[in-house]
């Protein structure tokens, strides 16, 4: 299911061929071979684990939790398949007596195709490989053609491998699953007729590149793209008041998390004018030791936005240096404070994503300033907020509920749960569509909805017939009926 010597038009004519036979078996079988990778992969985690730290630079611990939530989220979505209201279907029976008449409709969401899924850098399980994107197409019924980052291509081969040998196993068509890498595969491949869905995890530049050629193809198809996100915290004076120190505490440890890699990584964050919380955290910081980064490229390039940071006017250095060398000696963790008028000065050079350990705190002075430099901030996948109790924020929450799919509460947002209710995304460029990419929605991207008029029953889909012998949720005649 992966074959090296191939080329891409085999790969994906392969793909083409599997889609039928994939979109035609029930979703036992397909939950089947979701939990047949799930499986391999987990008898292969140490392995996998050294393979993936020799690349990537991220620790056995860290790597290891990170299989076994790509595993987890293989077994959820052969749960949410299973249970069936994914399909979203619907039934509307003939009523002649309607204005107008209406027909006899069946409504339901079947798959799109052959899709092409990019591997992210900074999460060589969850969003590569066999990732999220991967596991939610595959469910769905849609066969995936993988460009493996280059970041970590041993363990992309490798993991293909099991994925591939597991898939088969279980039964699964030849040709749908499979791997290319390189910087040219990935642009024909979304490119390629064949390829009717793209989800990727990546940067800005590279995803909106690619987003632009998925829409400018002759036929165009849908590019479902995380690229970059600030993830604004803002704190209140009376939460500041309540608990500085571990807010200070909290916050160091989220920004600073596999090394400022994360894509929900605190990159801004608002607190009260005239406090000692920079202090504070710079003490907590200080405490934050520095570390390798996924690539080469990657470290290079922090030094070089840190200092780009540091150059801009009213803008202060709260902890650590600027002047370091990433590549060599590892990154270190930088604060940086300014104030809300200078961020609605220039937005677009402070509010610019830092990929690495380093945060900005924005100091404001009303609740109006607040409000206005917010308002500046780019869509984001996260925004959140602490208070106390007794305050009323819900101003504050419907202005981050704009900017953000995620509002937290009194947290910190590096960490995704992976489950029913989990919403991974946001308005651009936090991603270029509105669905998520982690939770039992995802597979929402890689579906379209097809209705059957006055269909007879033996031309429909068993989610749609009379009896639904699927025992499914379904909204019948405007009534939504539970099995």
């Amino acid at each position: 299911m992966t074959h090296e010597t191939l080329s891409l038009s085999d790969l994906t004519a392969a793909a083409t061929a599997a889609a039928r036979i994939a979109a035609a078996a029930s979703d036992v079988e397909r939950a089947t071979w979701l939990r047949a990778v799930a499986d391999a992969l987990d008898a292969h985690s140490a392995e996998l684990v050294e393979i993936a730290d020799s690349e990537s630079h991220l620790g056995a611990t860290r790597l290891t939790g990170e299989v076994a939530r790509t595993t987890g989220q293989l077994r959820l979505f052969a749960d949410v398949i299973t249970e069936g209201s994914y399909l979203e279907a619907i039934v509307d029976h003939a009523n002649p007596n309607s204005t107008p008449p209406s027909p006899d409709l069946r409504r339901m969401l079947v798959p799109v195709g052959p899709v092409g899924v990019f591997s992210a850098s900074n999460f060589p399980f969850a969003f590569s490989v066999a990732g999220g994107d991967t596991a939610s197409a595959l469910a769905v019924g849609c066969p995936v053609i993988v460009k493996a980052h280059s970041g970590h291509i041993k363990l992309s081969e490798r993991t293909a491998e099991v994925v591939s040998a597991a898939l088969r196993t279980a039964g699964a068509p030849d040709g749908i699953f499979a791997v290319v890498s390189g910087r040219e595969a990935g642009v024909a491949l979304v490119q390629d007729p064949a390829i009717k869905a793209v989800g990727f995890t990546g940067s800005v530049p590279g995803g909106r590149a690619l987003f632009d050629l998925a829409v400018g193809r002759p036929e165009p198809i849908p590019f479902y793209g995380e690229l970059g996100s600030l993830n604004p915290v803002v704190v209140t004076a009376a939460a500041l008041a309540d608990r500085a120190e571990a807010l200070a505490a909290g916050l160091a440890a989220s920004f600073t998390l596999g090394v400022g890699q994360f894509c929900t990584k605190p990159g801004v964050v608002f607190i009260p004018a005239g406090t000692n919380f920079a202090t504070l955290l710079a003490e907590a910081t200080a405490e934050k030791t520095g570390g390798a980064m996924l690539t080469e490229r990657i470290a290079e390039a922090y030094p070089d936005g840190l200092r780009a940071v540091a150059a801009l006017p009213a803008v202060d250095v709260v902890s650590g240096s600027v002047d370091q060398d990433a590549a060599a000696h590892g990154a270190a963790p930088v604060v940086f404070s300014t104030t809300a008028a200078n961020v609605m000065d220039r937005p677009e050079e402070l509010l610019e994503e830092c990929f690495g350990p380093t945060t900005l705190l924005i100091e404001y002075t009303t609740g109006a300033e607040l409000m206005a430099a917010l308002a500046k901030v780019p869509g984001s996948l996260t925004a959140t907020v602490h208070a106390q109790p007794e305050e009323d924020i819900s101003g504050l929450v419907e202005q981050l509920s704009h900017l953000a799919g995620r509002v937290l509460f009194n947290g910190w947002p590096t960490g995704v749960a992976v489950n029913w209710a989990q919403q991974h995304g946001g308005p651009y460029p936090a991603t270029t569509s509105l669905f998520t990419s982690v939770g039992a929605t995802a597979v929402r991207r890689f579906q379209r909805p097809v209705a059957y008029q006055d269909a007879p029953e033996s031309a429909l889909h068993p989610a749609l017939r009379e009896a639904n012998p699927l025992g499914i949720p379904r909204r019948v005649d405007g009534e939504l009926r539970l099995p």
